[in-house]
């Protein structure tokens, strides 16, 4: 067994391996702070040469018993991922996935399971780590290591792994991924910082990045371990050098200038396919490196028409924005629609208003917690002019819905301000290059067209790369093309005044900041463009929300209120509820929600809390319902959830020899508040109200002797309805 341990950010960074799981190819036990990681990295000894892709599989588990929780539901253990754990595998999928050897071609799987968790250390780059790790010291080819960090920016420092606390007061959460050298994956949000701070967040965190990479070095080199040696295959050399041969550069270039992406494609298949044609006789069982030479053609031919002559496949310059149009109310019914179209890529955005209860409960090791803002993002197979399988929502989808919600979440009103729950679903009907960017720009407009108080207007362009390690070229608002024969996804979503989010993928081993400072410069220019367009559509949120989406009114009361407008056992609140067909939260610090169906029912909800919270003061006249009847008078509710006493001697200027000859239970009747006595029970009459009789001489007032609330009734002449009690004074 070997573990070690290094200084990372004011903790412990330790890594052990050969105590856990040894019989995988390699694994790890990667602790920070007192959040643990257990990662196992597996290659099979069989080559998949029938796969046009590499077989890699990255999972990512956390454990219920890692938080001290017990899994809830039927079956009381772990089910399929959450939205978190998909989005944290990703993030350690995406770095990896390019420094394997292109003619590695085995089955490999890495599982990084959450064992334990602090609830102040996040696990996603912990588990980065020891992929890197249990990958470097097992025999499967690989060309790392690698390491990942998070930083935050508190008061104008940047911060290393910032936890979970203090992520809650950052302008910032960027997790980045690197080698010793360069950054290779960028994800995360932020709070408009400008281009200058993201790069100085690159920078701090790549420094931390080559510390940890070298303390891995360190282990592997004395652990030494040995890879397989892969073979290389040249019996086919000559075959690819005839075919090679037998392309037409000239024709590459007509196929790539092909405006129209389906008509592109249909014409490079028909050259595929003669190509094969060519050599099917000759060579029946060797046609897949005939297609494998033609795909690498054309790759080619793109980037060196975008490097040597700065000519893009849709024939725009490198800065240029493909053709924009932005739609608003584009669905009836719906609380807010946006039709977003940019080139080939078309995403149809509407906007759900919910009310509390709708909110999204998130259960996980670290933090319970609700979601008032949620982004779903939908990609079917028609998007692209495919037929495929429709089934569960894919890693992808997941992906690419959380970047646009990270986008966006920051500018939505304060919850006292705007407290409905808001679902954003992106419908992608076309898709040539950043479906997720015309998300982030359809969501925007959706919800200003929902009437959302969106703070700012907010758009994302996504950025590409092509390099051959002497020239490059940046590319604003890439095409599919751009991104598949690219060597970097770089998507940058925020307002006119700085980035909400971004994202980062490369293909190549990694990226320079001052490339990064250039492609970030790039794409401000392209946001503040589209949002230009987009505010020629919609320039600010409507003034009301859709007369389809429910009606709203906050209250704010006292904490020590609370209970009053909840009632024992939830009785008051549930009446108003049924009485008003209104929705009614409160939260702990005593601000009200109501949601309606419409501003009637909601009004008169409000009407019910305000009486409830209401202090009524002497002298004040009320509309009251009879609720009980006694021998000494009847109590009278004049305020919701307030009783007072009208006295026999009050009810009427003549003398009254029973109550129930003036009033009866239900009755309703025009009541004074003459007086709040010490006990804070509120004394009411009838007579205050009525016309004096001729002659009327107000008799000599005697104090009346105490009387106590019935017994069976049920309730005081305090400050409100408590419901039946018994006497305590009886034994």
């Amino acid at each position: 067994m070997i573990k070690r341990e290094m200084m990372l950010g004011g903790r412990t960074l330790s890594l052990e391996t050969g105590r856990m799981a040894k019989q995988a190819g390699g694994s790890v036990l990667a602790i920070y702070g007192e959040t643990a990681v257990l990662v196992a990295a597996t290659a099979s000894k069989d080559e998949d040469l029938t796969k046009d892709y590499f077989p890699l599989q990255v999972e990512y588990r956390e454990k219920s018993y890692a938080g001290g929780k017990i899994p809830g539901g039927f079956f009381k253990r772990e089910a399929r991922p959450s939205d978190k754990e998909i989005l944290s595998a990703r993030m350690t999928d995406r770095p990896i996935r390019p420094l394997f050897p292109e003619n590695f071609n085995s089955e490999t799987q890495v599982m990084i399971t959450v064992v334990a968790s602090d609830g102040e250390n996040t696990a996603d780059t912990l588990g980065t780590i020891g992929a890197s790790f249990a990958l470097s010291i097992s025999d499967i080819p690989w060309n790392g290591p690698v390491a990942s960090v998070h930083v935050g920016r508190i008061n104008g420092e940047l911060i290393l792994n910032p936890t979970s606390s203090q992520i809650e007061e950052s302008e910032m959460d960027v997790t980045v991924t690197g080698t010793a050298t360069d950054v290779v994956m960028v994800e995360g949000e932020a709070k408009e910082v400008s281009e200058v701070i993201m790069v100085e967040a690159l920078v701090f965190a790549q420094k931390a990045i080559a510390e940890i990479v070298a303390f891995q070095q360190s282990i592997i080199d004395e652990i030494a371990p040995v890879k397989r040696v892969l073979t290389v295959d040249n019996s086919k050399d000559e075959l690819k050098a005839a075919v090679d041969a037998a392309i037409d550069e000239a024709e590459l270039t007509k196929l790539n200038a092909i405006i129209l992406k389906l008509e592109r494609q249909d014409a490079r298949g028909a050259a595929r396919d003669a190509l094969l044609a060519k050599f099917k006789e000759e060579y029946p069982d060797d046609l897949k490196i005939v297609g494998e030479v033609f795909d690498g053609r054309l790759k080619a031919n793109i980037r060196e028409q975008i490097m040597a002559k700065g000519k893009r496949v849709d024939g725009r310059g490198l800065k240029d924005i493909r053709q924009i149009t932005a739609e608003v109310g584009v669905l009836p019914r719906v609380h807010g629609s946006a039709l977003f179209t940019r080139g080939e890529t078309q995403a149809l955005v509407i906007a759900t208003l919910g009310t509390k209860l709708d909110e999204q409960i998130i259960d996980d090791v670290e933090q319970d917690y609700k979601k008032s803002f949620y982004l779903h993002y939908n990609f079917p197979p028609y998007c692209v002019g495919e037929v495929g399988r429709v089934g569960f929502t894919s890693r992808r989808e997941i992906g690419h819905g959380n970047l646009a919600e990270r986008s966006l979440k920051n500018f939505l009103p304060a919850k006292e301000d705007f407290p409905y729950t808001v679902r954003l679903v992106s419908e992608i009907l076309e898709s040539n290059g950043s479906s997720s960017m015309a998300s982030v720009c359809g969501g925007s407009l959706a919800l200003m067209d929902a009437g959302v108080g969106l703070k700012k207007t907010v758009a994302g362009i996504a950025m590409g790369l092509i390099s051959d390690g002497k020239r490059f070229a940046v590319l604003s608002d890439i095409l599919g093309d751009e991104d598949h024969y690219g060597d970097m996804d770089f998507k940058v979503t925020g307002t006119r005044d700085g980035i909400n989010a971004i994202q980062m993928d490369l293909k190549i081993e990694g990226i320079s900041a001052e490339l990064m400072t250039e492609a970030l410069l790039q794409a401000k220019e392209g946001r503040e463009h589209i949002i230009g367009i987009m505010e020629a559509s919609l320039p600010a949120p409507r003034e009301d929300v859709s007369k389809y989406a429910p009606r709203f009114i906050s209250i704010r009361i006292k904490p020590e209120q609370i209970g009053d407008v909840i009632g024992p056992q939830g009785k008051i609140i549930k009446a108003i509820q049924a009485d008003t067909g209104a929705t009614v939260e409160i939260d702990q610090e005593g601000i009200v929600f109501i949601f309606a169906p419409d501003t009637v029912s909601a009004e008169a909800a409000a009407e019910r809390v305000n009486g409830i919270v209401r202090v009524p003061v002497a002298g004040e006249e009320f509309e009251g319902e009879v609720m009980r009847l006694m021998t000494f008078g009847a109590f009278v509710e004049f305020l919701p959830g307030k009783q007072g006493l009208v006295h026999i001697s009050d009810l009427e200027y003549r003398r009254v020899e029973k109550v129930e000859d003036i009033l009866k239970v239900g009755d309703k009747v025009r009541v004074k508040l003459m007086e709040v006595d010490d006990s804070g029970r509120y004394n009411l009459s009838r007579k205050a109200l009525l016309e004096k009789p001729e002659g009327w001489v107000e008799p000599e007032k005697k104090p009346r002797p105490p009387r106590r609330d019935s017994r069976s009734g049920g309730g005081d002449r305090g400050g409100r309805d408590r419901g039946p009690r018994r006497d305590n004074n009886r034994r």
